[in-house]
């Protein structure tokens, strides 16, 4: 897009040369990790704000090719590049990072009405998201000859003479990465997306440095003056420019501990990644505060209707609706926003009325009642996917009542206001905060399930002889499965879950920003965002602005404490297993693989056959399951012999989808029905890739 209010520097400004900076060195210890996808580095902190001397060789500025303009990063022609940048963000001693972030509303995109994103949500932010993409753009730029890492070999992306180095500048280790070209550019000079192979840590500082970057002659791209005024120790002369030079320094001197020579780099920067105070505060308050309102006693619920299924694996279909706190405006209908305090956190509005479906699996009795299991329906579903055929076949073979509820935010009653969000990424934050309210809903089913005096207590979950065929209390054994959107969705609600740890998340992935342009389900929505940004630039920058309030409802937001760094309120380590469809059409595998690494998960060993992959090293940075049972997470690689992804962010559309393969196929359900009940994983495969029929 192009810069609002742009402002030249004076004709007159000359290059002066500065004096020394006087560095001392400051080793930083790594945070630990596996090995494979992280290196150490040495970081540097910088003791004075000066820059370097020039040397005598170095060219003067051109005072023309300055340019300063409000609300954008100079560093680059393109306003919002690079991205993310702390150039986006002021200091705030108030916040846990120290930063806020600061967009302007003339420097975010405007859709073709003319209207520009309203920053007022994103301004909340204390950083940028996890799992954020960097994203620049460099005219004629060359990946290949470049030697830019793909996804197919992520691995190089931490070799000495890489091309990028990414580097939290808080522990000293540099992050693998992949990079590609944006496919969906067509005529326009494309962004370049660098994408973290695992989510960056949360509040953590990083800093990037980009050089040996050539074009498609093979000629080096040039840095552009602003930065080259950074990099060579040049005076502009002009505060605001001047006023960044001491951040600059640190930048420099950090990728100096990383072995990166000043002189090389044709564009380095840095940001801030969002504490986790900021990223799940909203959604750990809704859980502390509801459940604070609720107390000793069940959620209030109605059984609406009890009939027959008809299917061999459930005895009979429940449904009905329950009380939740409300932290909305408007009731909760969609399109609604959270009501805020005066400390910023949610506050209680009233009461949702929520719905659920459960399906009873048959056999049960008074004598072994069915431990309680909570489903997570697909994209944009409802509650009656709590009775579909994957969750079907898990009760019945794991002796379970399965519920679900509509996961308000992105159910089938939202997407009139996704379109609109859409349409007007000002209106974003309304599906967000509606979403949060959902993974609410769902934590009190949970409680719902568990009570001695919630829907076990009800007639309609009673056997012949009055007993609940439902088991309650903390050692009911409650569990989470969620399929595609459930999945994806899963972590987020496990990691902040007090009534279960367990989850098994089916076909998912985590970054919307990164699965979206690689998903055939998103073929409408992009219809409207090609109508409502027609510029692919400006759809690009949107994605990853949206993520950064898109994490405070799905998975990218939770993945880093479903490990070791447990959110406030837990005890219990998480456990999920993660199950992959090769060739997912609507899900992306590198998306789900970032997920694994993320969470720790390790691989069944060998994950597909010889030939199945593209990557030189495939799953790179994901250990191997050495033995059986496993007690831990795990990533589970299905393949039913689809042709496989592309390597670049374009969805796969050969073959047949194979999305669903896995959750029907025996031997996957019997893996997830062991997962829930002991949260150990088995091998149905019997040593070898897991394959499953195409359904």
């Amino acid at each position: 897009m192009p810069r609002p209010l742009p402002r030249r520097l004076p004709a007159l400004l000359l290059a002066a040369a500065l004096v020394a900076t006087a560095c001392s060195d400051d080793s930083s210890p790594s945070a630990g990790g596996q090995a494979t996808t992280t290196s150490t580095v040495t970081t540097t902190t910088v003791a004075t704000t000066t820059a370097p001397a020039t040397t005598s060789t170095a060219p003067p500025l051109d005072p023309s090719a300055l340019e300063v303009s409000e609300g954008c990063d100079p560093l680059l022609p393109d306003c919002l590049l690079p991205f993310p940048s702390d150039a986006f963000t002021v200091a705030d001693p108030a916040t846990p990072t120290g930063r806020r972030v600061a967009f302007t509303r003339d420097a975010l995109p405007a859709n073709a009405e003319g209207v520009h994103i309203d920053p007022t949500a994103w301004n909340r932010n204390d950083g940028f998201s996890p799992g954020s993409a960097l994203a620049v753009r460099f005219p004629g730029l060359d990946p290949e000859a470049s030697g830019l890492a793909p996804v197919t070999d992520i691995g190089a992306s931490l070799d000495e003479s890489a091309p990028v180095v990414i580097v939290d500048a808080d522990t000293g280790e540099r992050w693998p990465w992949w990079a590609e070209l944006d496919a969906h550019a067509g005529d326009e000079e494309p962004l370049l997306y660098i994408r973290p192979a695992r989510n960056f840590a949360d509040g953590h500082h990083i800093v990037v440095g980009l050089r040996g970057l050539v074009n498609t002659d093979g000629d080096p791209i040039a840095p552009t003056e602003t930065f080259r005024a950074y990099r060579d120790g040049l005076d502009t002369g002009l505060p605001e420019l001047e006023t960044r030079r001491p951040e600059m320094e640190t930048v420099f001197a950090t990728l100096a501990g990383a072995g990166v020579e000043r002189g090389e780099l044709q564009l380095a920067w840095g940001f801030t990644v969002i504490s986790t105070e900021n990223l799940t505060g909203p959604l750990v308050t809704l859980r502390d505060r509801a459940f604070a309102a609720l107390g000793d006693a069940a959620p209030s619920f109605t059984v609406d209707g009890v009939v027959p299924s008809d299917s061999a694996e459930l005895d009979r279909v429940v449904t009905g609706t329950y009380e939740v706190p409300l932290f909305l405006t408007d009731g909760g209908a969609p399109g609604s926003s959270l009501v805020l305090d005066d400390e910023g956190l949610p506050t209680i509005t009233g009461t949702y009325t929520a719905r659920f479906v459960c399906g009873i699996a048959a056999g049960l009795s008074g004598d072994r009642p069915g431990r309680p299991l909570i489903y997570g329906h697909g994209l944009l579903g409802e509650a009656e996917q709590a009775t579909s055929s994957g969750p079907r076949k898990v009760a019945a073979e794991s002796g379970r009542v399965v519920c679900g509820t509509d996961l308000i935010g992105m159910a089938s009653d939202d997407v009139v206001n996704a379109a609109a969000s859409i349409a007007d990424f000002s209106h974003f934050p309304t599906l967000v905060d509606r979403l949060l309210q959902g993974h609410l809903n769902t934590l009190v089913l949970g409680r719902l399930l568990i009570h001695p005096d919630g829907l076990a207590a009800d007639p309609a979950f009673a056997g012949p002889d009055g007993r609940p065929l439902l088991a309650t209390g903390p050692d009911a054994g409650l569990a989470y499965m969620g399929i595609s959107q459930g999945g994806i969705m899963g972590s987020a609600t496990t990691a902040v879950a007090t009534d279960w740890s367990r989850a098994v998340l089916g076909v998912p992935a985590i970054n919307y920003s990164t699965l979206l342009h690689r998903s055939v389900d998103f073929d409408p929505f992009f219809d409207i965002l090609a109508t409502s940004y027609p510029s692919t630039y400006d759809q690009g920058l949107a994605l990853l602005l949206v993520q950064m309030l898109w994490d405070r409802g799905e998975g990218n937001g939770y993945a880093n404490h479903l490990s070791d760094d447990l959110l406030p309120g837990i005890d219990t380590p998480r456990r999920v297993l993660i199950h992959e469809a090769v060739g997912d059409h609507q899900v992306a595998n590198v998306a789900t693989e970032v997920l694994a690494r993320t969470v720790g998960a390790a691989v069944h060993w060998p994950a597909v056959a010889e030939g199945r992959s593209l990557d030189v090293e495939p799953f790179w940075g994901i250990p191997h399951i050495e033995a059986y049972p496993f007690e831990g997470s795990a990533l589970v690689v299905w393949d039913s012999g689809q042709p496989l992804p592309p390597p670049t962010n374009l969805p796969p559309r050969e073959g047949d989808d194979p999305h669903d393969d896995p959750r029907g196929e025996p031997a996957a359900v019997t893996q997830r029905a062991v997962f829930l009940d002991t949260g150990r994983v088995v091998d149905t495969c019997s040593g070898a890739p897991c394959t499953a029929e195409v359904r």
